[in-house]
């Protein structure tokens, strides 16, 4: 490959993720039966079936089902992945770059977080409680029935905060070592970890290893979005230096050992507590506070943790890009 073709090279690969964010920002997340995140859903219930026992077995042995389960839906999703982009490889760097950049695009979901945002703000704007619970209970796993404006504030901007770490700095980030592969990789992991890592007695042995997976894949990631957050913070004019106090202080309180990277950060920047009770089958539970309640938490906390995950994601497409375009 001479200087010229390493350059068109470099230049298409490095747009990629761009594209990705382009298209995401046009097309959304398309709600369809066939929508890849759908089709790796089937086939984790599909391996679950083959190996979930019909009579409970020793907490080993359903752990060691569990895991072959995740590693068959890695090993299945990584394989037609590589498949797909191989043989778009063969058709040149345009092919190649369009198939890489839908496939991450699947990936990632700025828009869907910000419709689902946007959406219970337009509620709660208007006064209709009632629709903004129910809205709520959308992307929440707690109850809602009896959520004022508040707690219903809190619980969208806890999801965009977190999500902005799963839905999408972590398959950029795996992306960018990995390619279109290490992206749907990710997705398959985070997918198991919403269908399989519960602490039920279902779930308990059998889906541990797809929670310890998604700890580990979001490791990183979830530190690279304090580091973003405190930068949109800086930018949007929002109070950067407690969101870097509040984010590295509270962090560590949150039960999921990546979590708290998000929605600390996001609570010290907008001078608000998340966290507190949530009542999940009306049975109480307590998650640590994060942040302090300097203000009252209200719908426009909503619009600006979204300001906040755009300009994040941005952030970190950017550097993606350049460090493709130098190292690809």
């Amino acid at each position: 490959m001479n200087n010229l073709e390493s350059l068109i090279h470099s230049s298409f690969c490095a747009l990629i993720p761009i594209v990705a964010l382009i298209i995401d920002t046009i097309c959304g997340d398309p709600r369809s039966d066939y929508h890849p995140v759908v089709l790796i859903g089937r086939l984790i219930s599909f391996y679950e079936g083959l190996f979930y026992p019909d009579q409970k077995k020793s907490d080993e042995n359903m752990f060691f089902r569990g895991m072959i389960t995740v590693l068959l839906v890695l090993f299945t999703v990584g394989l037609f992945t590589f498949i797909l982009v191989y043989l778009a490889r063969w058709g040149g760097i345009l092919i190649y770059a369009a198939v890489s950049a839908i496939v991450l695009y699947f990936t990632i979901t700025p828009r869907a977080l910000a419709r689902d945002g946007l959406e219970i703000y337009g509620l709660l704007k208007k006064g209709d409680i009632i629709s903004a619970r129910k809205r709520l209970s959308w992307i929440v796993g707690r109850d809602t029935e009896n959520l004022d404006e508040s707690d219903i504030a809190r619980g969208t901007v806890e999801t965009i905060a977190e999500n902005t770490t799963d839905g999408i700095i972590s398959p950029l980030f795996w992306y960018l070592f990995f390619g279109p592969v290490g992206a749907m990789i990710y997705r398959a992991g985070n997918t198991m970890d919403s269908m399989l890592g519960y602490k039920n007695e279902r779930y308990l042995f059998f889906g541990r290893f797809a929670a310890r997976l998604d700890d580990v894949l979001n490791y990183i990631p979830a530190r690279i979005t304090f580091l973003l957050f405190v930068a949109a913070a800086a930018l949007l004019n929002l109070d950067w230096k407690n969101a870097k106090s509040i984010g590295l202080r509270d962090a560590p309180k949150h039960p999921s050992p990546n979590g708290g990277y998000a929605e600390a950060t996001v609570a010290g920047a907008l001078h608000i507590r998340l966290g507190g009770y949530n009542y999940y089958e009306g049975k109480p539970e307590f998650r640590e506070y994060m942040g302090d309640p300097d203000r009252v938490l209200k719908a426009d906390h909503i619009k600006k943790s979204i300001l906040m995950m755009y300009v994040a994601t941005i952030l970190f497409i950017v550097i993606e890009s350049v460090l493709i375009f130098a190292f690809w």
